[in-house]
């Protein structure tokens, strides 16, 4: 066994089916008083239920959140905030809406509540984004961890079946790299294979029975689990590669890691065995990133770049970018390997090592 130093994040977590009721209980337990309740646009509805739960400490309801958090939405949402003397922000929804409060807690320090409705898994991690000028520039602070999540697997009946899918797969992804990261350990690597397995038995169940709480709850266990190795352990050529396409070409954030997956972890196959074979063992198939790729191919989900909109051209300027300022791999990253990895990606053909 390698030696390892393993750092716990710390974080309060309610789980279960109806546990939305309990906000204000979690908003008075982390010692604030008036909440400001972030969403999307299109997740007023939701937050307006929220803030009627919130009662007295409901501050006021932002719906500003963006895709890949714009500075722009960021310093919005900061001022909000002030304006209406908020102790503390509740996101809720997913990793667009996470994030924002993540961008505000960042500078002002304001403590977080997470209520997610998608599998994202940012709610458990230290990271942030924030895209500017085109580039989507990531980082980690214990700050902006959240205080306190609240897992209701009845938020997420109303998240479209094709979008629960494809931020399940955005999830496996957190843990699939997990299992190679540079400061990788053996609890993580337990729970990623964990949520591995959760997510890619749970999904097939959604797929066919969109209300079913049982298959929503192993969805989202899975999905904390993979969050969870993702805010503790690095992250490799996978997620530089989703952060380069969605910051620079404004992609959707889910679709692009189902699509890149495959093909990032056939990229470094070789170079990680081990974290291959347990992909393998936890998907039930004979490799790990075909299995993915099949298993994405049976949930009808996305598996071409370029069916996002994505021009072949750009391809070159994506590599270039991600060459620039490359994070660590367990295999070298190299230019023509590189490019042909986004080239099976745009076109959506098999991965290959």
């Amino acid at each position: 066994m390698k030696d390892f130093t393993y750092t716990a994040l710390p974080s309060r977590v309610v789980f279960g089916p109806g546990k939305l009721a309990t906000v204000a209980d979690e908003v008075g337990a982390i010692g604030a008083t008036r909440a400001l309740v972030l969403c999307t646009p299109q997740q007023r509805a939701q937050a307006e239920r929220v803030g009627a739960l919130l009662g007295d400490r409901l501050a006021g309801i932002h719906d500003g959140a963006e895709m890949h958090v714009p500075i722009e939405s960021a310093r919005t949402a900061r001022a909000v905030a002030r304006e209406l003397g908020a102790d503390c922000a509740v996101a809720v929804g997913g990793g667009s809406t996470i994030g924002l409060g993540k961008a505000i807690a960042l500078d002002s320090a304001l403590p977080i509540i997470a209520i997610p409705t998608t599998y994202a898994g940012s709610e458990m991690t230290p990271v942030y984004g924030i895209t500017e000028n085109g580039i989507k520039t990531t980082g980690k602070d214990v700050r902006v961890v959240p205080k306190s999540v609240i897992y209701d697997p009845e938020l997420t009946c109303s998240l479209p079946v094709g979008m629960s899918l494809v931020s399940g797969m955005n999830a496996i992804a957190h843990a699939a790299e997990g299992l190679y990261a540079r400061d990788g350990n053996p609890v993580m690597s337990l729970m990623a294979e964990e949520g591995i397995r959760a997510l890619a038995a749970g999904m097939p169940l959604l797929r066919d029975s969109p209300d079913d709480i049982g298959a929503r709850s192993q969805c989202l266990y899975g999905a904390w689990l993979c969050g969870t190795v993702l805010g503790h352990v690095g992250m490799a050529l996978h997620h530089k590669l989703c952060h380069t396409l969605g910051g620079s070409f404004n992609l959707p954030h889910a679709e692009t890691h189902t699509i890149v997956l495959p093909h990032a972890l056939a990229y470094n196959s070789s170079a990680a065995p081990d974290a291959m074979a347990s992909i393998a063992r936890a998907i039930g198939a004979a490799d790990g990133p075909r299995g993915l790729h099949e298993l994405a191919q049976r949930l009808d989900l996305p598996l071409a770049l370029r069916d996002l909109g994505v021009a072949e051209p750009d391809l070159d300027r994506a590599c270039g970018i991600a060459l620039s300022n490359p994070y660590w791999n367990p295999r070298p990253i190299e230019a023509g390997p590189l490019r042909a990895l986004l080239q099976r990606a745009w076109e959506g053909s098999e991965p290959r090592p």
